[in-house]
């Protein structure tokens, strides 16, 4: 910094952990000090870097939209909005569906292809995350018939991001033939979390995620239950995505394997706790690569657009 006639060199870091050290000691009380000695240590190590796929251009191609995706939300839900441009922006029509319409009977879903369980809290989350939600599609003969009928088909997919991730786990949609099922638990640091973070994307049979796989991206959480809890080994699961460095707060909430996402074992059913919707520009990231300053859109929007694609191929 030049002042005047003088010049002054400051070492970030160091003032930085100065300033952070007043949130360290609140964190204290909140979430206890091993927690918050945790983040005070590990923050300054887990630097956001990204690798982009050569093939991705930044641009975005508009295409004629042929395919019906539905989004299904609960009283309390709040990512919808936003999940229903990324669809609309990667090629689908997309169409609003309340629990209620599913309840009775004016939706069945059978012209529906892609159906997206969003972010938000169905029902201020006061049965825990999902609960009320997923109730509401277990207990309902006609909402009942109406989601298997869809899973049952072979030209479908299903994505649910963190609330919506919540549900898909709860309905046990993964992985059925599994006698102990997933669960999303506490995060460890017994908070919720808001965070932008790195995550991996891993090969893997996901149709959204497996042609991303090499990325190393940067993503929002915001989540209080979003610990995945598996009970087999790895190798049981498609773990289609990991957060990027296995301590915490890098691995925001604990989970099994840094697990950010599952899928079924088709690679068809998407299950994440990280809002993809909402860093699907460049202005959306809480840093971007200057490098990449001209981009229309993140590849994020990759994720969607292969959905649209598979659909395309295997609608029946």
């Amino acid at each position: 910094m030049k002042h005047h006639n003088s010049n002054h060199t400051f070492d970030l870091s160091y003032f930085r952990n100065i300033w952070f050290k007043t949130s360290y000691l609140f964190d204290t009380k909140q979430s206890g000090e091993q927690k918050a000695k945790e983040r005070y240590e590990n923050y300054h190590q887990q630097s956001l870097f990204f690798d982009f796929l050569p093939s991705f251009t930044g641009k975005m191609q508009l295409t004629e939209r042929k395919i019906n995706a539905a989004i299904v939300r609960e009283q309390g839900t709040n990512g919808d909005r936003e999940m229903a441009y990324a669809l609309y922006l990667a090629g689908f029509n997309v169409k609003d569906v309340h629990v209620s319409d599913l309840i009775e009977g004016r939706e069945d879903l059978k012209e529906i292809n892609m159906l997206v369980f969003p972010g938000g809290f169905a029902n201020s989350d006061v049965l825990g995350s999902a609960k009320g939600w997923a109730g509401a599609l277990i207990f309902n003969e006609k909402a009942n018939k109406a989601i298997k009928d869809f899973y049952e088909r072979s030209d479908t997919l299903s994505l649910g991001v963190c609330n919506g991730c919540q549900l898909m786990v709860e309905l046990g949609l993964l992985y059925p033939q599994h006698e102990q099922k997933p669960k999303m638990m506490h995060n460890e640091s017994k908070k919720f979390e808001s965070a932008f973070v790195n995550v991996d994307i891993l090969p893997s049979h996901s149709v959204m995620l497996s042609a991303m796989k090499g990325s190393r991206l940067g993503i929002w959480i915001a989540h209080g239950e979003g610990n995945f809890y598996l009970p087999y080994e790895e190798s049981t699961y498609d773990i289609p995505m990991k957060y990027s460095y296995d301590s915490y707060p890098g691995n925001p909430n604990g989970s099994t394997y840094q697990t950010a996402a599952i899928c079924s074992i088709d690679g068809r059913h998407l299950a994440m706790m990280p809002h993809l919707e909402r860093a699907i520009f460049p202005w959306q990231w809480a840093y971007y690569p200057e490098n990449r300053r001209k981009d229309e859109v993140s590849p994020w929007i990759e994720a969607f657009i292969n959905a649209r694609k598979w659909i395309e191929k295997n609608i029946k």
